[in-house]
């Protein structure tokens, strides 16, 4: 693929999201592989993009930021391409930090008015993966009023995120981080983390 700073962004987003519905929804298939881990789905992402991310987390593609939707597609490639490249290794969130504060940049410039709910949601990722507790708060703000905002017959799938942020929030407000991702990260479990761990739904 082309990765030139006119079109990088603009083929991120055409991958990750597909075609929108007239409420800002992806298809059943894009959002079900954003979710689900699978190994095929990793390795389509490293050949299409796998050059495209490490020029983003090298600092090739700050002209990106010039508008809302390239400040979007830079934080997808930051945030959600990071977790599928480097998947059970801390490459997973080595770009966290600039992708949280290219997203909170996004915010304080009004980008969530100006992108679709799908889009909205990964805007808001970055806080929903920092493990500070006043980023979790926000994020479940943030949720909530996509929760709020929601027109008619949108609400179920508003909560079903709103739902997931306030779980992320509750874990960073307990332990302070994610103990799920101490061993990758070279952190020493404690025994109340330990203990956590051993309860399904602990781990995202």
């Amino acid at each position: 693929m082309t990765t030139h700073d006119g079109d990088g962004w603009e083929a991120v987003l055409a991958f990750w999201f597909g075609a929108l519905d007239a409420a800002g929804h992806a298809d059943a298939a894009h959002a079900q592989r954003w979710w689900r881990k699978d190994e095929g789905f990793d390795r389509e992402l490293g050949e299409r993009f796998g050059a495209l991310h490490r020029a983003v987390a090298a600092g090739e593609r700050e002209a990106w930021l010039a508008t809302p939707r390239g400040r979007l597609g830079y934080v997808i490639v930051l945030d959600q391409l990071s977790r599928n490249l480097f998947r059970d290794t801390a490459g997973m969130y080595a770009n966290d930090a600039r992708a949280l504060a290219v997203a909170a940049e996004g915010l304080d410039r009004g980008d969530a008015a100006t992108l679709a709910a799908a889009e909205r949601r990964f805007l808001y990722m970055p806080f929903m993966h920092a493990e500070t507790l006043a980023d979790q708060e926000r994020c479940v703000a943030l949720f909530q009023a996509e929760v709020a905002a929601a027109p008619p017959g949108q609400e179920d799938s508003a909560r079903r995120a709103l739902d997931f942020a306030i779980q992320h929030r509750d874990i960073v407000a307990r332990f302070g981080r994610f103990p799920h991702r101490n061993a990758l990260v070279g952190r020493v479990l404690t025994a109340e983390e330990l203990a956590f761990l051993e309860q399904p739904g602990s781990s995202f």
